[in-house]
């Protein structure tokens, strides 16, 4: 509980809380004197208690109510409020209101009262209560696609990870409101996207080092394109590819900055375009599809205050989504809550360079420059350390699936160095546990219990023809031959689009998600469901088919014996039987039969359809 406050202190607290103050296109402050006539409102002398009114009408209008912190918040007071809206509405379409003791708050989206945070926000977070925009994804990956084939084809950057860094340090730049326009030739570009990240260097130290690195790596991105061609025709020509690819970039950060995003892995749907060209990195990296990073998240029962690791995290996909999720959950970007998620919520570990470069592009693309990205090797004491150092809540990963790049030693790293009962998350190859080193499993379940396994579509990751399943650990609780929970997860409505992967097209996935959701929460109520000994196995078991024997086979397998006994050649046998059926024999035919006697008389009586 906070002291008692009269209104007078609740008003300023407001004040400095919203940010309301006057500058040249908003009208806006508080107290007590105030008219609405004064306000612009003529012949209304009621007197509200804070306002912020745009001087372009169209904009978001909000008025605000207060009342000490002593004065219980009830109908006479919310209709007080809902007066005040109506009387800005006269001018105002989009009214935000809202009601403030310090101990409650009600606000209103124009007359109706909507679920918000329950402390009080920044203005910017109740203004972007109006926006409805909507993303249309299908058109982010036709632009990516797009831009795939310009950086490819026509500029000529053959390295799969260059074309998206490229990609994304444009996407950067434009986040931090490069100057990029239609006309410029190449150097101009490339230097409008450098001089922009090498400007926001100051904004904060950890976010520096990723900026940096950024910039390294976009130096080294090499063009099979004479981009500084003193060629006229030339000129003109790279002009035009570089104002089609602003053109691209510029639609791209504008569904970004859309509050109507959800996370979507940006690098996630740049490597999915890209990797037309390409069916595996070669480091064993395996980017997860975002609709999976979804399902990991909610199976997990990942929630705001939680603190996140993916200690493989690639391109970020995992850290992306929780990002997003966490700070729906709070409210909003523009939310108190979203700050702390993103500066002490959210821990990545990637091993290789490029890699970590797109990692850290992704969360900047995403406005965040403070989660904790670290270049090393999740294998070692070094990374164990750091993951120790962050007091982890949930686990999210993806490690790569070879043995050469230490998948199970990742695992183990990650378990042991994450607090007791932390839940973790791991996609795996179905049998990945089963063909690891027996001293290893039996070291991993004797310090950590398999709780869930949970078999994924098969054609899941259908350009790398792996099968896999997620695997759900509870850290530091022995296993103790207790049974784990498997079950199969046969299709996600996805179907592959030619040149484009794998799409909800057909808009099934929403409704899979939750049916499973629910299987995996209550451990039953699917077929598939089974219990499985650890002694046994350490993976979901596919039901085993039936024996089954026809009279033909008994038949075959007696005939072949026989022809053993006899020493007869089976192929040899079959080559001349055929021989001479076919070609010493009488064929007569019509339209609908082939007729096939023997030249002794002794007929076949095989019909043969057309």
């Amino acid at each position: 509980m906070h002291n008692q406050l009269t209104e007078d202190k609740v008003r300023d607290l407001a004040r400095e809380i919203l940010g309301l103050k006057d500058n040249d296109h908003v009208l806006s402050g508080v107290g007590q004197i105030t008219t609405f006539n004064q306000l612009g409102f003529p012949g209304i002398s009621d007197k509200p208690d804070g306002w912020y009114l745009p001087k372009n009408h169209n904009d978001v209008a909000l008025i605000l109510e207060t009342k000490s912190s002593k004065t219980k918040l009830g109908k006479s007071q919310i209709n007080e409020l809902l007066k005040n809206i109506q009387i800005v509405q006269k001018q105002y379409k989009k009214v935000i209101g809202i009601l403030y003791n310090v101990e409650d708050i009600h606000v209103f989206k124009g007359l109706t009262e909507i679920a918000v945070p329950h402390e009080l926000q920044n203005i910017d977070y109740y203004l972007s209560l109006f926006k409805i925009d909507v993303i249309d994804k299908k058109r982010i990956y036709a632009l990516t696609a797009k831009i795939n084939d310009c950086l490819h084809f026509e500029f000529g950057i053959k390295n799969l990870y260059h074309r998206m860094i490229f990609t994304a340090c444009a996407l950067v730049a434009k986040r931090y409101d490069a100057l990029m326009i239609s006309g410029m030739d190449y150097s101009t570009f490339t230097n409008a996207i450098q001089s922009s990240i090498a400007k926001a260097l100051i904004k904060d130290k950890h976010q520096n080092q990723k900026l940096e690195l950024l910039l390294d790596v976009f130096s080294e991105i090499r063009m099979n394109l004479n981009v500084t061609s003193e060629d006229e025709k030339q000129q003109q020509h790279v002009k035009l590819l570089i104002a089609q690819f602003i053109e691209w970039v510029t639609t791209i950060s504008d569904c970004l900055n859309s509050d109507s995003w959800r996370g979507e892995d940006v690098m996630g749907i740049f490597f999915n375009e890209f990797n037309r060209y390409k069916k595996k990195s070669e480091t064993g990296q395996v980017f997860t599809p975002e609709h999976i990073t979804d399902f990991m998240y909610h199976i997990l029962e990942v929630n705001q205050y939680d603190k996140v690791l993916d200690a493989t995290c690639g391109s970020g996909g995992f850290l992306v989504k929780a990002m997003a999720n966490m700070i729906q959950e709070t409210g909003g970007v523009h939310t108190k809550q979203a700050i702390k998620i993103k500066a002490h919520q959210l821990f990545g570990i990637e091993f290789d360079r490029e890699i970590y470069a797109l990692a850290c592009a992704n969360m900047l693309i995403h406005k965040d420059g403070k989660t904790n990205l670290e270049q090393m090797d999740a294998r070692n004491a070094m990374a164990g350390e750091w993951i120790a150092k962050q007091k982890i809540t949930k686990v999210l990963m993806n490690p790569p699936f070879e043995t050469k790049y230490g998948c199970i030693k990742i695992v183990e790293n990650v378990l042991n160095n994450v607090p007791m009962h932390t839940m973790c998350g791991f996609i795996l190859p179905d049998k990945k546990l089963e063909k690891a080193s027996k001293t290893q499993i039996k070291r991993i379940l004797k310090n950590h219990r398999l709780r869930k396994v949970i078999k994924l579509p098969e054609d899941l990751f259908f350009n790398v023809g792996v099968t896999t399943s997620i695997f759900i650990f509870e850290a530091k609780v022995p296993q103790n031959n207790n049974d784990f929970f498997a079950c199969y997860m046969k299709e996600d409505g996805l179907v592959t689009v030619k040149n484009k992967g794998r799409h909800d097209i057909y808009n099934k996935w929403s409704d899979i998600e939750k049916y499973w959701l629910n299987i995996v929460s209550k451990q039953t109520g699917d077929d598939t469901c089974q219990w499985n000994n650890p002694n046994k196995c350490l993976s979901y078991q596919m039901p085993v088919k039936p024996f089954e024997i026809f009279e033909e086979d008994f038949k075959k397998t007696a005939m072949d014996y026989l022809m053993f006994q006899k020493n007869i050649n089976n192929n040899i046998l079959n080559d001349t039987l055929i021989k001479k059926i076919l070609y010493s024999s009488s064929i007569d035919s019509d339209d609908t039969v082939i007729k096939i006697s023997l030249n002794k008389g002794n007929k076949i009586n095989e019909k043969i359809s057309n």
